[in-house]
């Protein structure tokens, strides 16, 4: 696209001198994806470019290895019931947040999306010492402490969603099917949620990826039966760099991309429904 034909000669420098920052920005910030994909397929176990060959080994030695695959479980296992409760109770605190009106009300909105601006490590500390208080931290809990926590950071996403979707709620809707008849559950199931569905989904997926992809707190909660996929990777890179890390980390972008395209499209689908676009 070229500069305005108005433009003064400092204005069109500047015009395409700030595209090629950003576009100097957006490659230095996907280099590190641009090299570790191909070299997931390196044949060799040193990281290399040129490489000597392309293979699937590392994905194979992934699929197959039992370290991996209990780590992949306990990820999967954590991931979804850390999403489930925090959707539930994001979308129940976004709606009471929205209907109801009482002192206070902001500061319990800032800390209910603290954990957004906590550092991650200040959480994790916490979380520990207050599950060792309430005695609920341990190997015989297994993946309970862990999936409490990833709660707790997934609820934000969920509330902040599910708020703006809010925004534009037509509350007439509700005391339409109230008015007929239709009891709060009914209403709720049959009027608010589709109405709301976008928002919750999206909030669903940021908590998901934010539990699938969480190594910090993983670290202070999980025990040597428990490691997650990004706490398996994390010791692998201390202990011993495999390019099996390298078929992971692929994998787990392209996953990140799938649920970055079906927010998108969630997005775009809300704003049909609300009448902001065509």
């Amino acid at each position: 696209m070229a500069a305005p034909a108005y433009a003064t000669p400092a204005q069109r420098v500047w015009y395409y001198a700030f595209r090629v920052i950003c576009a100097a920005i957006f490659v230095f910030l996907l280099a590190p994806i641009l090299i570790v994909i191909p070299l997931s397929f390196n044949s060799e176990s040193f990281f290399s470019f040129p490489m000597p060959g392309l293979s699937l080994k590392w994905y194979a030695e992934f699929f197959n290895g039992l370290q991996w695959q209990l780590a992949l479980k306990n990820s999967t296992i954590t991931a979804i019931s850390a999403t489930f409760l925090a959707t539930v109770l994001g979308t129940l605190a976004a709606l009471g947040m929205n209907r109801a009106r009482f002192p206070l009300q902001t500061l319990v909105l800032a800390i209910l999306i603290s954990p957004l601006v906590v550092p991650i490590v200040i959480v994790a500390v916490g979380l520990f010492y207050f599950f060792a208080r309430v005695g609920i931290a341990g190997p015989e809990w297994g993946l309970v402490p862990l999936i409490l926590a990833h709660t707790t950071l997934g609820v934000p996403f969920v509330v902040i969603t599910v708020t703006a979707t809010l925004v534009g709620f037509d509350h007439n809707l509700v005391r339409a099917g109230s008015s007929l008849g239709a009891n709060p559950a009914k209403v709720f199931f049959r009027v608010t949620l589709p109405l709301i569905l976008p928002g919750v989904i999206s909030g669903a997926l940021f908590a998901f990826v934010t539990s699938w992809d969480e190594v910090v707190v993983a670290l202070f909660l999980t025990g040597t039966g428990e490691h997650t996929l990004p706490r398996r990777m994390w010791s692998g890179v201390r202990e011993l760099i495999n390019p099996t890390i390298l078929s992971v980390a692929t994998l787990l972008i392209t996953l990140s991309i799938i649920l970055m395209i079906v927010t998108e499209l969630l997005r775009r689908r809300s704003e049909r429904l609300r009448g902001i676009r065509p």
